[in-house]
């Protein structure tokens, strides 16, 4: 039997300060206590808009796979059953939903599923969606219809194209337009920009979305197959209703075989469309992580040690993980406000409402602002109508709108990052895509850093949604700051966790404070 014989007679090799019972009761005391902080933290609110039970008719909520009218209004009974399976929470019920087509609902059952570590995401809340006749939803609509104008102007000629500089110069005349603004008025220069410290700095990507990725014994590029420019989807009537009701999309993806590095609005609305959860705060830690640990925060353990370094804990498999693990918490929480308390439309159907009202085929309470706004010209003066355009041939998902679950895992992905990363760091040799994305070149603008770079990061990723016309502005926000709390959660659950003399983890939040864990 040889020395497999010890495990028989229970006979411990193990050495520590603990014995093995103090351990088990230790471990049991740090589990409650997280589980305790947790559940003694205030229970906020969940405030909506009020606008599903302002529309009987329920313009003003996701309905997409459903069965509509040819007005794309949806049937209503199969609107209820929805809401009654959301009700009642029981797996039975949603067996029971009236689809119009082929195309299923997006796990709505993942609304239900508690998470072991962090916060439920039942406590964490969000700020009420825009209302359907604001000035504010005007404001974004009208964003998004030039966003899908300028789908193919080059990041590196906003300033001199003239189509954004008639955006810019549109949405300055929106009263409650709350994009990034610079003496009172959107720029080229902010147009499309998120409202994170840092996302006014430099080129309009993020350095980590053009930098090579270090991927193990090989270097990743990040140029990607992009769709072709002047394609868009859902630009006729007919097509549109049938996305509405969940019919299969008529027509595919056209793709430009030249690899190229993100340079417009339709290549980064095409890199969120294939993208995996975390890609891009896994891509993230991977090239700071090649940084060394000079780009490591200062509350690094390890960066004062004289005889040990850090792995497992305060190290690269650490930090992989954390980045990873968030994800699935963040869309939990993001799906529990998407069909648990917001139920928001897709701009996709707002287009709808626009057309129907503009054509005369219905009367919705939708901005003047809007309606009388140079986007919504140009759109028509396009397209011959006032839908959407679309980037995708499918459209959005069919889940409700907000928040924006890219928004949300990469807002808690890019929190963890800057827990474990110096906020401060120079990215050394920055770059910027040539105008046809095939190459890169280098950046000599002001100084960059690793924190500003990051949360441009998550605006990028957010508004690359809004690029293919498939999310709105405050999808985006809301979800940024939600998967922050996420992230934050989860830190403060693993705090007291480690042997290290630790002193906590800093941030910087994405409204500019500054968190110690």
């Amino acid at each position: 039997m040889g020395d497999y014989s010890l495990l028989n007679l229970g006979v411990s090799c193990e050495i520590g300060p603990e014995s093995d019972r103090k351990r088990l009761r230790e471990a049991y005391r740090l589990r409650r206590e997280a589980a305790l902080f947790e559940k003694d933290l205030p229970l906020p609110g969940h405030p909506c808009n009020g606008d599903e039970n302002l529309y009987p008719n329920k313009i003003a909520s996701y309905s997409k796979s459903l069965p509509h009218n040819q007005i794309g209004e949806v049937d209503l009974n199969a609107y209820n059953a929805l809401i009654r399976a959301l009700s009642t929470g029981d797996p039975e019920e949603f067996e029971l939903i009236p689809l119009g087509g082929v195309t299923e609902l997006k796990d709505p059952q993942a609304a239900y599923a508690y998470e072991m570590v962090g916060p439920d995401s039942h406590h964490l809340s969000i700020a009420p969606a825009p209302a359907l006749s604001s000035a504010e939803i005007a404001g974004e609509m009208g964003e998004l219809y030039w966003q899908a104008l300028t789908r193919d102007v080059p990041f590196t000629d906003y300033d001199t194209n003239p189509l954004t500089i008639a955006a810019a110069s549109d949405l300055s005349g929106f009263s409650d337009f709350r994009g990034l603004k610079a003496g009172g008025v959107v720029t080229p220069g902010t147009l499309f920009r998120g409202d994170t410290p840092g996302d006014l700095a430099g080129p309009y990507l993020s350095q980590f979305l053009w930098q090579d990725i270090p991927f193990g014994a090989r270097t990743v590029s990040q140029q990607y197959l992009t769709t072709v420019a002047g394609v868009d989807y859902m630009t006729s009537y007919a097509e549109w209703l049938k996305i509405q009701n969940g019919a299969a999309p008529a027509s595919q993806d056209v793709y430009d075989p030249v690899p190229r590095y993100i340079r417009d609005g339709r290549d980064v609305g095409e890199w969120v469309h294939k993208d995996f959860s975390c890609q891009g705060s896994l891509a993230a830690c991977l090239i700071l992580l090649g940084y060394g640990q000079e780009a490591l925060s200062p509350s690094n353990p390890y960066l004062r040690s004289a005889t040990q370094y850090s792995f497992a804990t305060f190290g690269a498999p650490h930090i992989l993980d954390f980045v990873a693990r968030t994800a699935r918490a963040a869309l939990e929480a993001a799906w529990f406000q998407k069909w648990l308390v917001h139920r928001r439309l897709r701009p996709e159907a707002f287009g709808g409402l626009v057309q129907n009202l503009l054509t005369g085929a219905a009367s919705y309470p939708i901005s003047q602002e809007l309606l009388n706004s140079q986007a919504v010209a140009e759109v028509f003066s396009k397209y011959g109508n006032y839908l959407l355009p679309q980037a995708f041939p499918e459209g959005s998902p069919t889940h409700p709108a907000y928040p924006s679950g890219h928004a949300t895992y990469t807002g808690a992905g890019v929190t963890m990052l800057k827990a474990f990363f110096k906020e401060s760091f120079i990215i050394p040799n920055p770059v910027v895509a040539s105008a046809d994305g095939l190459k890169l070149l280098p950046y000599s603008g002001p100084p960059l850093t690793v924190g500003g770079e990051l949360n441009k990061l998550a605006a990028n990723i957010a508004l690359g949604r809004d690029f293919a016309g498939i999310h709105w502005r405050t999808d985006g926000i809301e979800g940024i700051k939600l998967g922050e709390a996420v992230a934050i959660g989860i830190l403060q659950d693993y705090r007291n966790t480690y042997n290290e003399h630790f002193s906590g983890f800093t941030l910087t939040k994405f409204d500019g404070t500054t968190v110690i864990i």
